[in-house]
């Protein structure tokens, strides 16, 4: 197994493509430590088959939190190897003078801000281990911006420029940091935002979903949370050793750069 004696600590595991890393990771041969403020990260804890899998509930919008969760890994596993920050919100789906201050902010604290709080904690035992790698979820629409996700789009644009600096600043101490780039990925939270859109635009649910996600994507289907999983399982592994500072795109062809 490539992540075998390994350990990664992930955000947002309760559900969607966080649980699917997480027990992709876990496949793998990793111990993983589950972050997340709901109670399906218990869940997600309950599929592993063995002692591998540490429940933490961890809010990335409160430094004393994530801290807290980060050290509770370390003394648990002895060491921490590879940080997944997938924890994110969608933000609003609405024009832009539409959107107040506080769900611009909020968006910003969650899936750029909280990020960075991960990154600040982790990053001494990642230095220390003999093969650190941070995994960022971004987005195809941090690339290619959708209308009416003003917050979220920027948030995910952020996150690229996060990415690349990170690279360079853990570079020396041998910690690979890149970025994953998910287009629109079957599952509820998909599904919500293929809702509003299909509302702001007057159409049915396939129609958005159609519009917006599929028809312009070499391979016209929604991506799948095993996909993602398995490039994060890549990049964290010693076969991703010599990738670095780079944001790669899961999508089904929908973006090209």
């Amino acid at each position: 197994m490539t992540l075998d004696g390994t350990t990664a600590f992930v955000t947002g595991a309760s559900q969607g493509i966080g649980r699917t890393i997480a027990l992709t990771l876990a496949e793998e041969g990793a111990n993983v430590a589950l972050a997340a403020r709901g109670e399906g990260i218990h869940e997600t804890a309950a599929a592993f088959d063995d002692s591998r899998a540490l429940a933490v509930e961890t809010d990335v919008t409160d430094e004393e939190s994530v801290a807290a969760s980060i050290q509770r890994t370390v003394e648990t596993f002895d060491g921490l190897d590879c940080l997944v920050n997938n924890a994110g919100i969608a933000g609003p789906t609405a024009p832009v003078e539409e959107v107040t201050v506080g769900e611009w902010e909020r968006t910003m604290d969650v899936n750029v801000t909280g990020m960075f709080r991960c990154v600040k904690h982790a990053a001494p035992h990642l230095r220390a281990s003999d093969r650190g790698s941070v995994v960022n979820v971004s987005s195809i629409s941090g690339k290619r911006p959708l209308e009416g996700r003003t917050p979220y789009t920027t948030s995910k644009m952020a996150v690229i420029g996060l990415t690349r600096t990170l690279a360079f600043e853990l570079g020396d101490d041998d910690v690979t940091v890149n970025a994953v780039c998910p287009g629109a990925t079957r599952g509820p939270r998909i599904d919500r935002v293929i809702e509003n859109q299909a509302e702001q635009r007057g159409v049915s649910f396939e129609a958005a979903k159609r519009e917006v996600f599929t028809d312009d994507t070499a391979l016209g289907r929604l991506t799948e949370p095993e996909d993602v999983a398995g490039m994060v399982a890549h990049l964290a592994s010693e076969r991703g050793r010599h990738v670095t500072a780079q944001d790669i795109n899961v999508d089904g062809g929908s973006a090209w750069y």
